[in-house]
């Protein structure tokens, strides 16, 4: 392994330790089991080996001291199973707390990261990280804590009965010992970074499933089956290939020790045999040498195992502690917005997704309060930046952006977002009731305004026909595209935000129900700062006014009427939608 490598995996090690530290109350209660569950077993041979001395010749059995030494053994063997089972249950508890945590801190962290953040990674990635990779984890946390405390308990615990018994014997087992760790280190030390590479590659896959499957539609509609598959069959072969080196090297640990612990044990049996001739050692005695020989080099075994197992586990938690350290979204001030009027400056305002590739440059604009102000434009030239910066999912490289003389990096996200009114082109309806998904904004909205806001948006009309009305629990496939987008227009319509933003907001709306969602909006703007994102530019026409924007810059800024009469390029693409060319 590599000095990165391990370093890399030791960081990791530590991190984890960092969580486990929280319940470290469990983790002292386990060991202290662990360790009363093994004395009591290791001294269980002991009595084997009294009893079996109480065997002298033919017809001379001490069957009263032997049947002492069983319900003595009996006893220890109940005693002992009952700590091992209480250990567990801490284990269990100590585990799956830990990795409950880290799943959480995972939740919270992306939900403050920057937009730029999620951009570069594939959903199916993250879900993998906070999912599949922490299962991994705290399958190898479990396995740790059951096996690694009582493997080195039973170690230290044998080596001292050992030495009571035979120092010699014991002397010989601790010297080749050391082969059996030796060769379980070499061969776990390469597993590190093949389970690093199985974990990436299920990440992938996932993301490749979650996507393919997301848009089946447009999959079978395009006819990219075949191309998806084949797809699919090169990260499933990456996989494979990964998961089979991984698994490989990892299978060789046991089976390598073993076969040197079988040769010590040998070694043990034999130098035994020699020395009950010359007394020694006595035939209970070499029992009880053999038997501690066995429990003593088990453990390497065990610990074996249980570093090949953390190695992938270690492997899936960097992946984890690397979204956790993840940078989150700049500070967030404390400051609010009261009262507000509605007044947006943008001044000078520039702003990159790219370091080498500008997209807005020294944009400025005025929004008075109660204006409406319609954004057009080319696909890339950046409307939906535009929105972006003011809600500040991302923030502006430089220049300001001001909502009633206050700079928006001086308030916080929160007071600054719950000042806007947003619909999306792109929906988004969360499991649970209609009412649930209407009242996100105003969680505290009665029934009436609920059903107000309903009507006004005319979502009412599907949403009382619904087999439960509000309380109807939806589902992936409950509703139309339309009816989803309905719904997130009620939402707006239900909290009557100073400020809104609507990005093609009625894109999925049929037209008789989109003229009278406008008029809806046209009443909910009244006094209202709106920003409107159009590609259909029928439904910016009575906009206070118009900013035509190409390559992030405004180019042209009026009114309809005034635009049409420039005969500029607010022009060309009016008369682009609305006159039929001749062919």
């Amino acid at each position: 392994m590599s000095k990165k490598t391990k370093s890399s995996s030791m960081e990791t090690f530590k991190k984890v330790l960092r969580f486990i530290g929280r319940y470290r109350f469990l983790l002292i209660a386990s060991i202290v089991l662990a360790a009363v569950s093994v004395i009591l077993q290791l001294y269980v041979p002991i009595l084997f080996g009294n009893a079996i001395d109480e065997i002298v010749a033919r017809n001379q059995v001490h069957f009263s001291k032997m049947w002492q030494y069983l319900w003595q053994i009996l006893i220890l063997a109940a005693l002992s199973g009952a700590a091992s089972w209480v250990m567990n249950l801490i284990n269990n508890r100590m585990t799956y707390r830990t990795v409950q945590d880290i799943r959480t801190k995972a939740i919270r962290h992306i939900q403050v990261l920057p937009l730029s953040y999620l951009d570069r990674h594939s959903t199916g990635d993250i879900i993998s990280r906070v999912i599949a990779d922490a299962d991994t984890l705290s399958d190898g946390l479990l396995l740790g804590f059951t096996q690694l405390f009582s493997g080195v308990v039973t170690i230290m615990g044998t080596l001292v009965f050992m030495f009571s018994k035979n120092v010699f014997i014991t002397l010989l087992i601790i010297v080749l010992t050391p082969l059996s760790f030796f060769v379980a280190k070499f061969i776990s030390s390469h597993s590190f970074q093949m389970f690093r590479r199985q974990s990436e590659a299920r990440g992938a896959q996932t993301a490749l499933i979650e996507e393919m499957i997301g848009n089946q539609k447009v999959v079978q509609a395009f006819g990219y089956e075949e191309k998806s598959s084949a797809r699919f069959s090169r990260i499933n072969e990456e996989l494979k290939e990964a998961s089979q080196h991984a698994i490989f090297y990892s299978s060789l640990t046991n089976p390598a020790t073993r076969f040197v612990n079988n040769l010590i044990y040998a070694a043990v049996a034999l130098t035994g045999a020699l020395l009950i001739p010359k007394g020694a050692l006595t035939v209970g005695g070499l029992s009880v040498m053999l038997a501690y020989a066995n429990q003593y080099m088990k453990p390497f075994n065990d610990i074996s195992s249980v570093i090949t197992e953390l190695q992938n586990a270690l492997a899936c938690a960097s992946r984890i502690f690397s979204l956790l350290e993840e940078e989150p979204e700049s500070s967030d001030a404390s400051g609010t917005l009261s009262d507000v009027k509605g007044n947006v400056a943008i001044e000078h305002v520039s702003f990159r997704y790219v370091p080498d590739k500008p997209l807005i440059e020294d944009f400025n604009l005025k929004a008075a309060p109660g204006r409406r102000i319609a954004l057009v434009g080319p696909t890339g030239c950046g409307k939906t930046t535009f929105i972006n910066l003011l809600m500040r999912f991302y923030d502006v490289d430089s220049g300001t952006i001001s909502v009633d003389g206050k700079s928006i990096r001086q308030v916080s996200r929160h007071a600054l977002r719950s000042s806007y009114g947003m619909v999306l082109q792109d929906t988004w309806i969360k499991s649970g009731t209609v009412r649930e998904n209407i009242i996100i904004g105003k969680p505290e909205a009665s029934e009436e305004e609920i059903i107000q806001a309903a009507k006004m948006s005319h979502s009412w009309e599907f949403i009382r026909r619904l087999p439960d009305g509000l309380d109807t629990i939806l589902k992936e496939d409950s509703l139309s595209q339309g009816q989803k987008q309905l719904l997130c227009i009620t939402r707006v319509m239900l909290c009557l935000p100073p400020m809104l933003i609507l990005d093609e907001a009625t894109s999925s709306i049929d037209t008789r129900t989109e003229l009278m969602i406008q008029k809806a909006f046209d009443r909910l703007m009244q006094g209202r700062t709106s920003f409107i994102v159009a590609h259909r530019l029928s439904t910016i026409r009575g906009a206070d006014e118009i900013l035509v924007m190409k390559d992030g810059s405004i180019i042209e800024q009026g009114t309809h009427e005034k635009l049409m009469e420039k005969g500029g390029f607010y022009k060309t693409l009016y008369n682009s939608q609305f006159v039929n060319t001749a062919e």
